[in-house]
């Protein structure tokens, strides 16, 4: 059985954050880019809350894993 996909919009849900196309996009071009030494999880831009949510979905290859990768891969483009 495969996990569920989530799309960005869904993981800005979860962090608590506006989730419209636009407001994804906007985050994006803000916070881009990432540099290649910091990891996703420790951006400033991040409350405690919403670091551990991405650690525990990362170290538990949860489901939203493949999310948080692909925000992780959009802001360092």
């Amino acid at each position: 059985m495969q996990p569920p996909f989530h799309p960005l919009s869904e993981l800005f849900d979860q962090l608590g954050l506006d989730s419209s196309e636009e407001a994804i996009e906007a985050f994006i071009e803000r916070h881009r880019p990432l540099p290649s030494e910091t990891a996703l999880t420790e951006a400033p831009f991040w409350n405690e809350s919403q670091r551990r949510f991405l650690r525990e979905s990362l170290a538990d290859d949860a489901d939203w894993a493949e999310a948080v990768d692909h925000l992780d891969a959009r802001l360092r483009d």
